[in-house]
């Protein structure tokens, strides 16, 4: 269960027909993120389109004590699971961020992308949350950030190559 009160975001999820983009901010062994994931996605994925976007986390989320904020575009979910002192509409912004800059990043971003480009896709959500915390929200400046880190990848590929 996770029960580390004061983090802001303890883990953020991007699914599709299995889970993409999973980083935990808890400390917990890797079968029990398994069994969180599988908990996750059974709570989310059998929801109505038409109900909120929120819910409680399951028990092994920490019950009401944590919220599962998602959107649903397509076939991709985006899965935050926020302690109950964050805001659950800051977190849905958080997530539209995140799925704009993505597009950005991706030019229409689809489930490939999050499978093919897993690297890409953390850099981007490092750049927006760390350690459980929101860092930036700002998606020009996210968008900026990734570009001048993946320039400097570039220029060090090129180094070595000679």
């Amino acid at each position: 269960m996770l029960t580390e009160p004061g983090i802001a975001s303890l883990a953020a999820l991007a699914y599709t027909n299995f889970p993409s983009v999973i980083p935990i901010y808890v400390m917990t062994s890797e079968d029990t993120e398994q069994q969180i994931i599988r908990e996750t996605f059974h709570l989310v994925s059998k929801r109505d389109e038409n109900v909120c976007n929120f819910l409680e986390g399951g028990m092994l989320i920490g019950g009401s004590d944590y919220r599962l904020i998602y959107r649903h575009y397509a076939t991709l979910y985006f899965v935050f699971c926020v302690d109950s002192s964050e805001s659950e509409l800051g977190i849905l912004d958080l997530i539209q961020v995140f799925v704009e800059t993505l597009d950005k990043c991706f030019e229409n971003v689809c489930e490939l992308d999050l499978i093919f480009h897993v690297d890409k896709v953390h850099n981007i959500l490092a750049e927006m949350v760390m350690g459980g915390m929101v860092l930036e929200t700002n998606m020009n400046e996210i968008i900026t950030q990734v570009d001048s880190q993946n320039k400097m990848e570039k220029s060090e590929l090129d180094e070595k190559m000679w």
